[in-house]
């Protein structure tokens, strides 16, 4: 960024620190970071204020406050971190309500879910802390399962509300789009992908684009037994709060071989083990003899459905239909399996590769991304559940990186105006842009695919400049929902009123919905460059015509 301040960001729903530590990591500044769990605010507090390791040279969280957004107004937060100059906003607002694999006590029994959740709900305390901060770009964090909750009703409602947001009080809304994320893209040792809905203030040039990569220190390809394969072995019930890590064990048998490289990278980055006093949290949760009788029935990597199905017989007492995989024993070299909260109940379906016992909370931790000196609490049930309902700090390090890019990427927009043009069509004015686009609305979908790519493009570039608020990663996906389009008639009169709409989720006029479509095909199909899809030059030239237009009015 050109400013010689350190850009700042606040973590809503922020659980332990996940999130925040990515950010921190990315070069942020972290003004507040915010949970109603009280376990989960002394373990942030604890770890990126208080004992923060000073050789990290990461800057501690400032404030860190148990509130329940509810109740807690950002007008409250302003007073205490004394700013309302925030550039940044991520979060993730409680996703259970949300999540597929929840059923109706959370647990995994097949019976009906409950119809409703009020934690859906809580997306509109985030929102309302954007509206009220107008930070740059907000980013909100969630499950898949957000995408089909209520038939795509949530899934909507976030987009469309933020897109508007605050433009009843002349504020610009937001630019929003979404993108999913597989954490094993990104280096994650965990089957792990997230719906991301990221937004960029209305008023500022710039798509931040789907294409996260991953941190420095991070290695594609590593494995769970990549990540835990050097800590102690322990049976069901052993372990301690604070031991020594097994140097033999490291040395002798989890390092060297084929995989040495991934596996030292893992230690020094990413677990970061010379920065932690001692080994914590490694601690396994007692299991019964008919359990751990039944984890010996299983193979690496084998469930207990599939066991069944070749003619194991297991001794657990619980319906053998509706818990087909009751049991999971995990493979050292697959990612593991999505780190879930649930993991503080049982931990049944995380049985560790080759010790008859599941996960400890360090091991989860490990596969979560957090580093070693990371310390949860010694009670394994808040371990879990925090740990499960984290953001890997490797993900949100690779947002936090993304952010930081973008940030700098809409300053350099903005201080060179006057840039070369390489747009194959700038509107000189919105009747010019209007024009074009009423008649390719007109034309089938034939005649419009049969267009060259340079013609193609004046219209799409005239849709870019006419509505510079939309992000063309949303022509794809517009949801059923749809709205009255109150300025088609306006300044698009020759366009039949019965389309006048625009959808709900995407934003897109329901006229440019070819358009959309003839631009992606064009684009994946290498017939339309990156620069042109992603047209910033045209997009900042109708910014800057309407600053003017507003100037002289």
């Amino acid at each position: 960024m050109s400013t010689t301040r350190q850009p700042t960001f606040i973590d809503l729903f922020s659980g332990c620190g996940g999130f925040t530590l990515g950010m921190l990591r990315a070069g942020f500044r972290c003004k507040a970071a915010i949970d109603f769990n009280h376990e989960a605010i002394q373990t942030l507090q604890a770890n990126l204020m208080d004992n923060l390791p000073s050789k990290l040279k990461l800057p501690p969280v400032e404030h860190a406050l148990q509130c329940d957004l509810t109740q807690f107004s950002p007008q409250d937060l302003e007073a205490i971190i004394n700013t309302r100059e925030i550039d940044v906003i991520v979060g993730g607002p409680p996703c259970q309500g949300f999540s597929t694999a929840r059923q109706r006590d959370g647990s995994n029994h097949g019976t009906e879910r409950l119809k409703d959740d009020p934690r859906r709900h809580l997306y509109l305390q985030f929102l309302e802390y954007v509206e009220y901060f107008q930070p740059k770009v907000f980013v909100i964090e969630n499950v898949l399962g957000l995408r089909s909750a209520a038939g795509g009703k949530y899934f909507t409602a976030v987009q469309h509300e933020a897109r508007n947001l605050g433009r009843d009080k002349g504020l610009p809304g937001y630019r929003v789009h979404e993108q999913i994320e597989k954490a094993e893209d990104l280096g994650v040792p965990q089957k792990r992908r997230r719906q991301l809905i990221i937004g960029v203030r209305a008023d500022l040039p710039g798509f931040f684009r789907d294409n996260l990569i991953p941190p420095a220190r991070a290695t594609l390809g590593t494995m769970l037994g990549d990540a835990i394969g050097d800590l102690p072995v322990l049976a069901a019930g052993e372990g301690d709060c604070a031991a020594k890590y097994d140097m033999r064990r490291r040395e002798k048998i989890f390092l060297g071989g084929g995989r040495d490289k991934i596996r030292r990278n893992f230690l020094d980055n990413v677990a970061q083990v010379s920065f932690a006093r001692c080994l914590t949290n490694h601690t396994a949760r007692p299991h019964s003899d008919r359990d751990i009788r039944d984890f010996r029935r299983l193979n690496e990597g084998e469930n207990s459905f599939t066991a069944m199905r070749k003619g194991v017989q297991f001794e657990f007492p619980y319906d053998k239909k509706s818990f087909k995989d009751r049991y999971t024993r995990q493979h050292r070299n697959r990612p593991c399996s999505t780190i879930v909260a649930h993991l503080g109940k049982d931990g049944l379906m995380f049985i560790h590769p080759t010790q008859d016992r599941s996960l400890t909370p360090r091991e989860a931790a490990r596969v979560q991304t957090f580093p070693d000196w990371f310390v949860f609490p010694k009670a394994r049930t808040h371990s879990f559940r925090m740990i499960g309902n984290a953001v890997p700090p490797l993900v949100s390090e690779a947002i936090g990186n993304a952010t930081m890019k973008f940030l700098s990427e809409i300053d350099n927009v903005r201080a060179t105006p006057n840039a070369p043009a390489s747009a194959v069509f700038i509107p000189k004015n919105q009747c010019e842009a209007t024009r074009r686009l009423t008649a390719v609305s007109r034309l089938p979908e034939k005649e419009l695919s049969a267009l060259s790519d340079e013609e193609f493009l004046k219209n799409w570039h005239a849709f870019i400049w006419l509505f510079p608020g939309l992000h063309p990663d949303n022509a794809l996906d517009h949801g059923k929902e749809t709205e009255a389009w109150s300025d088609a008639r306006k300044h698009f009169p020759g366009i039949p009123k019965e389309e006048h709409q625009y959808h709900s989720r995407s934003g897109w006029p329901v006229p440019f919905v070819a358009l959309g479509n003839d631009a992606w095909r064009r684009y994946e199909t290498g017939k339309i460059e990156d620069n042109n899809f992603y047209c910033v030059e045209v997009q900042h030239a109708s910014m800057l015509s309407q600053m003017h237009e507003n100037i002289t009015k």
